[in-house]
């Protein structure tokens, strides 16, 4: 057999990207539809320029904050895990979102691999037992020091009373791998984009990192600590950080029986497929644990680091920030159903540039997606499609070869490489813009030529060469239009899907077909060769 034909994927490159793991003691928000959309765009687009991808989000089901939140309900912790999760498994496919793994922490599989975890990094002597007192935040889930709060005690996030906190627990030695985060830093200064946060850890660290308790005895929901390792007698349950960002690895490692009982401390010395990660994509709030603790971790189990960090910024609706005393929620579903999924997507990935916080205006939704969906690319598509069935019946000639030499032939010939520089940079969108840079050079074009009226010219002396400027016109713009719907695919699934249906297409053409001009004309795939123009109908209505 040839391994390469009948394995193409063999030699692509690998891009694996994943989402934080969503905490369950609430339904799924904004705030994580937003990053969802984001990972979900930058893995759509990493799929059309060739890459093998795998994305994987999930859940982070433990902790005392979802043992209280079960207990107020009057159910168990399992069975609030498995309601909540199902909401976040249902928003994800309203939103589209493409992933390849889903991580849950409440699985016997998890269980197995954060506990080998422990007894690796243990045995590396990075966890000990000593005594703990100090300030704890529920909601955060984290300890905190005293220069951190507001007055009055509060934490700076949740603005609630952080408790006092003591009792003996394990420890990682966290300040052992102080000089060598120093050092991973500066040999790596891109690690952490948006590049102006990596100033913020770097100060956390300046600052002197200690030793954080990694197991709790007032907290029974979660991962027990390996019975062969308590050397107290006390049952102690594994802190809900140092468990869930192993998170990221447990989908990756191949089942072995049901309930996997088979997996072995030996799954960490040899690395499952896609380790490590391309990127992390987590909010601004959580970036200190993925930067320092979760990198200090994975130092001390001598495992691949991830090779980027991204931490995006918070969502406000009109200039506030949400909350449920403010009445202000926005409730991605709800969105869902009013505006469509094309305009929620397009409105979040163009008007907020990745990285930096953004605000959610409806009357600014509703006029950017009209200016950008609706006049610009849908008046477009439906005036050149309705000048080519009107001219030529929508067949499109065998006959005409594009000039690449044209301004409008460079610009689309260039676009894929401009909106891949964009993407690979994380800078979503500047990718769309560049998109639209075409759309308007387009509309601007159609305006200047006015092919309908070179159509109504009767002059025996100028028609032919009147109609076929017109029709090199029309097909020069339907040329660009079938690069720009490949290339918006990651952004508006469902207007891409459309405006690539009109060709007989569908998003799977490669990197270099992207970039071959005159596709649609030349005997490139057989099956295009003088076909007839499908009408999509409206391709996007216009907000009221």
């Amino acid at each position: 057999m040839n391994s390469q034909s009948n394995n193409p994927s063999k030699h692509k490159p690998k891009f694996f990207l994943t989402t934080p793991l969503y905490y369950v003691n609430a339904e799924p928000h904004i705030g994580s539809a937003y990053t969802n959309i984001a990972a979900d765009a930058i893995c759509r687009f990493q799929r059309l320029a060739g890459s093998e991808v795998c994305m994987l989000t999930g859940v982070d089901e433990h902790g005392g904050k979802i043992e209280k939140t079960a207990t107020d309900r009057g159910i168990t912790p399992q069975a609030h895990c498995d309601e909540i999760t199902e909401k976040f498994v249902e928003l994800w496919e309203k939103f589209n979102i493409k992933y390849d793994k889903f991580s849950r922490t409440s699985s016997e599989k998890h269980n197995k691999v954060v506990e080998h975890f422990f007894e690796r990094v243990k045995a590396k002597g990075d966890i000990y037992q000593a005594e703990y007192k100090g300030l704890y935040c529920l909601a955060c889930e984290d300890f905190k020091n005293e220069r951190e709060l507001l007055g009055g005690g509060l934490c700076p996030v949740h603005h609630t009373k952080v408790q006092e906190y003591s009792e003996t627990n394990y420890f990682f030695a966290l300040s052992k791998y102080s000089d060598k985060l120093i050092q991973f830093f500066k040999d790596h200064p891109d690690f952490i984009q948006p590049k102006y946060r990596l100033h913020e850890i770097q100060t956390w660290i300046d600052e002197g990192l200690k030793d954080f308790p990694i197991s709790r005895r007032s907290v029974n929901w979660g991962v027990g600590i390996p019975k062969s390792l308590e050397e107290t007698g006390a049952l102690q349950t594994i802190y809900v950080w140092f468990d869930a960002l192993l998170g990221y690895i447990t989908p990756l490692i191949k089942d072995t029986d049901k309930n996997n009982t088979e997996i072995t401390k030996e799954i960490f010395d040899k690395l499952p497929e896609f380790w490590p990660p391309s990127i992390h994509v987590i909010g601004k709030d959580i970036l200190r644990f993925h930067a320092v603790y979760w990198i200090a971790m994975l130092m001390s189990a001598e495992l691949p680091l991830p090779k980027k960090l991204f931490g995006h910024g918070f969502l406000t609706k009109d200039g506030e920030k949400m909350g449920k005393t403010r009445g202000n929620i926005i409730v991605p579903a709800e969105l869902l159903d009013k505006f469509g999924l094309d305009a929620v997507r397009f409105y979040f990935l163009f008007n907020i540039p990745f990285g930096s916080d953004g605000d959610y205006s409806e009357q600014i939704f509703i006029e950017t997606v009209n200016a950008y969906l609706a006049n610009r690319l849908g008046n477009l598509f439906s005036r050149v499609l309705k000048l080519c069935f009107n001219n030529f019946d929508g067949k499109i000639p065998e006959n005409i070869i594009l000039d690449s030499g044209s301004a409008i032939a460079k610009q689309s010939i260039e676009l894929p490489s401009k909106v891949k520089a964009h993407m690979d940079n994380f800078e979503i969108h500047l990718a769309i813009g560049v998109i639209f840079d075409l759309i308007d050079k387009l509309n601007l074009n159609l305006t200047e030529i006015k092919p309908w009226t070179l159509y109504k010219d009767e002059n025996p002396a100028s028609t032919e060469a009147s109609h076929r400027a017109a029709t090199e016109c029309l097909l020069e713009t339907l040329e660009s239009l079938r690069i720009i719907a490949n290339l918006l695919e990651p952004f508006i699934p469902n207007m891409s899907e459309k405006m690539l249906s009109v060709f007989g297409l569908k998003n799977t053409q490669c990197w270099a077909e992207l970039n071959h001009w005159n596709y649609l004309y030349k005997n490139f795939n057989e099956h295009l060769k003088g076909q007839t123009l499908q009408d999509p109908g409206i391709l996007f209505s216009r907000i009221q």
